[in-house]
């Protein structure tokens, strides 16, 4: 058994502040709160704080961990690696052993013409890197205008300069003049926020035809890609209504438009598939991947390309000067390769479409009829509930201030979940078992009792709550 280090806590929150600045946060918040909590250990899907606190991990981590914590098996097969090769680079026309078997593993689960592998350390990164590969490839076809991109409103593709401003979130183009040039942002398929109360099929035909409206505005010629994710995760686990995506890939086939399926999130089990597209029935030309690639115990990313496109770029003796120092870092590609033999040998990503995603769709069920619900919904092993001031409507509390609240609920009763606006959603480990899931929704349920009496003290909610009357 692992000996576990004997931390000073106290001393490591003073570090903390002192010098550590953590990623997207309040670094005046970080202060005034004298430090983070302190996360020292975790197994399968729990995570230790380092007062002692076990705290049921509802997100994965940051929607990654999908074969839950303490897999000594990837920590041995690290350790291999970094005695046979701690690292080479993938430049200069060299390569690895781990980084080809994984490429090629991944190019056998994408299937289809996604038969070809680059590799990144992170979702931002791969995003960066669809970015100019599709530039390149547009170059190389000789239609040199066709660079603008098109996203949607509130979807989230990475923080770096690039793939922030592929993103649509005001809150990230507010802070360094963003977006960046040649990048279009339509609606986002929210059927809950954009179509209330709206025919399902009349609302994805209305969100895509706002794609093909945006195309013929700026001129189908000056348009190189659409990007989305088939759920948007971090924009609020927005689940499109069946039929959009199958018109988005009509869309761009009609305009000679490259289609971009980020899995950043989806990929690799997380909605009872292997990828996003394929649960939706589409084929894109490109796929970003990131964080269920290694069950995120290592930094690694991946783009998956199709035929067509490399043998564009193969069509040019120059080089594709694109590249990251850690490209198909050995170890990481290791990981990873064992991380997805994992998946397949337990068998998870089944387990995730036949047996945790109905679990947790009719979990959530259990809150519909909360006062303070406005919708459950769920794909996968995705959820979200939103928060509303009027039961019956989609109408939001003032200030924002609901979501934070459950939030805070959720974790001060042990069950670490995320708010987004007043969305609180939910991305489990694939491990989770039905005791686990049970006792999710019912912290959910408890903090949102407990934030009725907040929210709403003279409403007469939390004496309905507290009689049991619906």
């Amino acid at each position: 058994m692992m000996t576990r280090p004997n931390h000073n806590i106290e001393e490591l929150r003073r570090l903390d502040v002192a010098h550590h600045l953590p990623a997207q946060s309040s670094y005046r918040l970080q202060q005034e709160l004298g430090g983070s909590r302190i996360i020292t250990r975790a197994e399968g899907s729990t995570i230790y704080d380092g007062d002692g606190v076990a705290i049921l991990d509802g997100m994965a981590g940051l929607w990654c961990v999908d074969i839950g914590y303490g897999r000594s098996e990837l920590a041995e097969v690290a350790h291999r690696q970094m005695l046979e090769l701690p690292y080479y680079n993938s430049f200069f026309r060299t390569a690895t052993v781990p980084a080809i078997e994984l490429a090629t593993k991944v190019a056998g689960l994408l299937g289809g013409d996604l038969q070809h592998v680059f590799f990144n350390s992170s979702g931002s990164e791969s995003n960066d890197t669809v970015f100019r590969l599709v530039r390149r490839y547009w170059d190389l076809k000789g239609q040199p205008g066709r660079k603008i991109f098109i996203s949607r409103h509130n979807a989230y593709h990475g923080s770096t300069v690039a793939s922030a401003s592929l993103g649509g979130m005001q809150h990230m183009h507010a802070q360094g003049d963003l977006p960046i040039a040649g990048i279009e942002h339509v609606m986002q398929p929210h059927p809950f926020v954009e179509g209330y109360g709206e025919d399902p099929e009349a609302f994805a035909e209305r969100a895509a035809n706002a794609i093909e409206a945006r195309i013929l505005a700026v001129g189908p010629d000056k348009v190189a890609a659409f990007i989305g994710e088939p759920v948007q995760g971090a924009g609020g686990v927005v689940i499109p209504p069946p039929g959009y995506w199958p018109r988005v890939e009509a869309i761009c086939r009609r305009h000679g438009i490259l289609l971009v399926s980020d899995e950043v999130i989806c990929g690799f089990g997380r909605l009872g598939s292997w990828f996003g597209f394929q649960h939706f029935g589409i084929t894109p030309d490109i796929v970003s991947m990131a964080k269920g690639l290694s069950s995120g115990y290592l930094p690694i990313s991946a783009t998956g390309v199709s035929h067509e496109i490399v043998e564009t770029l193969r069509s040019s003796d120059a080089d594709f000067t694109h590249g990251y120092t850690y490209s198909g870092h050995p170890v990481a590609a290791a990981v990873a390769l064992r991380n997805l033999e994992i998946m397949e040998r337990e068998r998870l990503v089944a387990r995730v479409a036949d047996d945790l995603a109905p679990y947790l769709a009719d979990a959530l069920s259990r809150l519909d009829n909360h006062p303070l619900v406005g919708e459950v919904r769920s794909l996968g092993l995705l959820g979200a509930v939103e928060i509303v001031s009027r039961k019956g409507s989609n109408q939001r509390f003032a200030g924002g201030v609901a979501g934070p609240l459950v939030r805070d609920g959720c974790i001060a009763r042990g069950l670490m979940v995320r708010a987004i606006g007043d969305t609180i959603v939910m991305c489990p480990p694939y491990v989770i078992t039905h005791e686990e899931i049970d006792r999710m929704v019912g912290i959910i349920a408890a903090a949102l009792d407990a934030a009725a009496g907040t929210l709403c003290p003279a409403s007469g909610i939390v004496e309905a709550l507290e009689s049991g009357e619906p």
